[in-house]
């Protein structure tokens, strides 16, 4: 008597099938969470001082930010860890940095964020001030993130990147652009007059900072937690800033075009973009200022929405961590103590910062933290990604290695611009 074993048709039917991808991923939210109002505006200026001069600077940067998410999701799902453990894992060094940089860059973001969101509410709404408007930014923020699960925190974001990308696609589109100056963009130059900063701030500025290590924490929230996700984790990451490439590309055209072209300046900051919307009414029609501004804020917005879910996410598992809490323990994890805590710290200590100015000592330890987050992010990921704290089937390959060299080379460069700023604004 012979026993048969399964068919492959059973053999089918027991194993899992094989994650789907959908446009709609965690790599669309880090995208949109990192796509902020002062990128938008770096792009700009840049746009409109050198023309399509910097274009290739622009992708570069883009494919820079993808080799970077890549490495966090990478080990994420290759170890089953967040990305903090594996800081962790590296000294206590690690913990500090962190844990002193995520406090101080909470409260000065925080500000930052719901007075990008207010100032185009307040040039579309005028009936509140910049301030007011960025308060209910800020608490609608809060909102959404405190009661609303991932998935709805993943489709409020995609509905704020359609109408960004909407807007700015389409005032590129407006503006005609320049095919074969487009095309000459594409080759590497380096402009004189400062040239190298907007090199460096295009290639290592524009997609995100500390939102990049977020991702493995959406890709938890999103149930891709094995190695057998990492392929739809790839296709997830290149898409979306695939979509982010277009969009920063549509920005510097629209540079190109419609300022450098025309010799128009904009101002530094957030209001340069309010500058745009008037140029954009004052050439083609008060409804393409109104649709430019709609998606100025959905822009600032889907980054504000990002970091309250993102960065607290991130902080509950610091935390718990630092405790020595079970992995598992629900006041690190999302809706726990821990991630709600920085929740209402992103939200209204800085409020205060919008009535009373930004004290000048905090405003210095953010930018000389925050200039070292990401060569702490490339140079981790590369020890992470090398030695036995991951598993040698999914270590670094040759171009990864080079790839993410480059970015950490890049980054300390503009960490010592940043630093050199500091101490020039203390002389």
């Amino acid at each position: 008597m012979s026993v048969e074993g399964p068919t492959g048709a059973q053999v089918a039917a027991a194993e899992p099938s094989p994650p789907k991808w959908r446009v709609i991923g965690p790599g669309l939210v880090v995208a949109a969470t990192g796509v902020g109002a002062a990128d938008l505006v770096a792009t700009l200026v840049a746009g409109s001082k050198y023309g399509y001069a910097l274009l290739w600077c622009a992708v570069l940067g883009c494919l820079m930010k993808i080799v970077l998410v890549e490495g966090a999701g990478r080990y994420s799902l290759a170890t089953g860890r967040t990305i903090f453990e594996g800081w962790q894992s590296l000294g206590r060094w690690t913990t500090w940095y962190f844990g002193i940089y995520v406090v101080i860059w909470g409260f000065v973001y925080g500000s930052a964020a719901m007075a990008g969101t207010g100032l185009p509410l307040h040039s579309l709404l005028p009936v509140l001030d910049v301030k007011w408007w960025g308060i209910l930014s800020g608490l609608l923020g809060l909102l959404l993130v405190w009661f609303g699960r991932y998935s709805v925190v993943e489709k409020v974001c995609a509905v704020l990147v359609g109408l960004m990308f909407v807007a700015m696609v389409g005032a590129a589109a407006l503006t005609v652009p320049n095919l074969p100056d487009m095309a000459g963009g594409l080759v590497p130059t380096i402009p004189g007059d400062g040239g190298i900063i907007y090199v460096l701030s295009l290639a290592g500025g524009v997609g995100g900072t500390i939102t990049l290590a977020a991702y493995g924490y959406w890709l938890r929230e999103k149930g891709w937690v094995t190695p057998r996700h990492m392929r739809v984790m790839r296709i997830d990451n290149a898409v979306a800033y695939t979509v982010t490439g277009i969009f920063v590309v549509a920005t510097l055209i629209v540079g190109a075009e419609l300022l450098y072209s025309a010799n128009v300046a904009i101002s530094t900051g957030e209001k340069g973009l309010l500058d745009l919307g008037e140029v954009l009414e004052d050439r083609y029609g008060r409804w393409a200022g109104t649709v430019f501004l709609v998606g100025f804020w959905a822009a600032a917005m889907s980054s504000l929405i990002g970091v309250w879910n993102g960065v607290s996410l991130m902080f509950a598992d610091f935390v718990a961590r630092a405790r020595h809490l079970p992995p598992d323990d629900p006041d690190g994890l999302h809706g726990g103590r821990y991630y709600r805590g920085y929740i209402l710290w992103l939200t209204f200590p800085p409020m205060a910062m919008m009535f009373l100015g930004q004290p000048v000592g905090l405003i210095l330890a953010y930018g000389v933290l925050g200039a070292f987050f990401m060569p702490f992010l490339a140079v981790t990921l590369l020890w992470l990604l090398n030695t036995d704290r991951t598993p040698t089937e999914w270590h670094n390959k040759l171009w990864s290695n080079v790839a993410m060299t480059l970015c950490a080379l890049t980054f300390v460069a503009l960490a010592a611009n940043e630093l050199w700023n500091q101490l020039a604004k203390l002389g």
